[in-house]
């Protein structure tokens, strides 16, 4: 299988986008298309070494920028990296695309380009965030902020099958996030969720609240796209602050200092579960095909992360068991509707 990857996306692409998918190719043995500007592309591939030919570099002359509208690529820029990265998985030349650049843009051209599922209204992007017992998925975070019921419903079906395929989790506890566990609490909006995941046939736990997130109590978290990015930001901003106030108390006197050096592997191994860039970017789940966006922060071991998730992802041919799933549901929610259009009519 092959992945295309933005190389011109990113605050340091190209060139931390270039190294991660050279040691990708060298290291993991993954073939990549790498697109954006030929020349220059060459020329930083030739200063790496030898990829032994797992790297293709595919022409793309323009660049959506970070700071540009969504829309940009589909609109203006239609010879953008990005877009040409969409229409390499529309085409079938790549499974998936990678990009660490315009997260809007990505969202864009992967549903306009590369195409939804059929019955997936909505693709949502999702998040793997570390807890004491393993990991938690959280969708959406940020690619829908104004979602129906359903639509949850349908990141549920996603996110069980990402979390069972991917994270390895036999029996996925799904959670709705409310502002208290009882079925009565939350909005008009996640009470009515709450009754569309009933029926979804998963392990649904019922409500859950911010605490359970970190705790492990459940291994995928659903909420609309402005809850989700919420959490995502808020995590990722307290990660970098709980590591900052570590290294200032560490540094106060020489028994803190002596005491971090004894203790520096547990540290390491806590700054290594709570890093973005050990777990790459984020798969955009619903489309027809693999999309994962990337943090605009990428350096070459996000970069190469990124491309590991994207290659699990096609290895375990997940889209097309979340389209068979998603048709499934449909399939049996007609038959519910035709029972009980039957049922009145021999009722009345």
């Amino acid at each position: 299988m092959e992945i295309a990857v933005d190389a011109m996306g990113g605050d340091f692409a190209p060139t931390a986008v270039v190294t991660g998918a050279f040691r990708s190719a060298v290291e993991d043995g993954s073939r990549i298309l790498l697109v954006g500007d030929e020349k220059v592309l060459t020329a930083r591939l030739r200063k790496l070494g030898d990829h032994r030919g797992a790297i293709e570099v595919v022409h793309a002359e323009e660049v959506v920028g970070m700071d540009e509208p969504a829309i940009t690529p589909i609109r203006r820029k239609r010879r953008s990296s990005i877009r040409v990265c969409a229409e390499m998985v529309k085409q079938g030349r790549a499974q998936a695309m990678v990009s660490a650049g315009n997260t809007g843009a990505a969202m864009i051209v992967a549903k306009m380009v590369i195409g939804t599922i059929k019955g997936v209204d909505r693709p949502a992007l999702a998040v793997v965030l570390p807890n004491p017992r393993g990991r938690t998925v959280v969708l959406d975070v940020g690619a829908n902020v104004g979602s129906k019921p359903e639509h949850l419903r349908q990141f549920a079906v996603m996110g069980h099958f990402y979390a069972q395929e991917i994270l390895g989790t036999e029996a996925p506890r799904v959670g709705l996030m409310s502002i208290g566990e009882e079925e009565s609490k939350g909005t008009d909006f996640t009470r009515a969720v709450f009754q569309e995941m009933k029926g979804s046939g998963f392990n649904f736990v019922g409500n859950i609240e911010g605490r359970d997130v970190f705790r492990g109590s459940v291994d995928v978290v659903v909420c609309d796209g402005f809850v989700g990015n919420v959490i995502l930001k808020s995590a990722e901003s307290l990660a970098r602050a709980v590591g900052g106030m570590m290294r200032e108390e560490m540094g106060r006197s020489w028994r803190t200092r002596l005491g971090y050096l004894v203790a520096r592997p547990a540290f390491d191994g806590l700054r290594r579960r709570l890093d973005y860039r050990e777990y790459g970017a984020a798969p955009l789940l619903g489309v027809e095909g693999g999309c994962f966006i990337g943090h605009g922060r990428s350096n070459p071991k996000a970069v190469r992360n990124s491309i590991r998730r994207a290659v699990e992802f096609c290895e375990a041919d997940l889209h097309h068991r979340i389209r068979d799933k998603v048709a499934e549901l449909h399939t049996r929610e007609e038959r519910l509707m035709r029972l009980g259009e039957s049922q009145e009519v021999e009722a009345s």
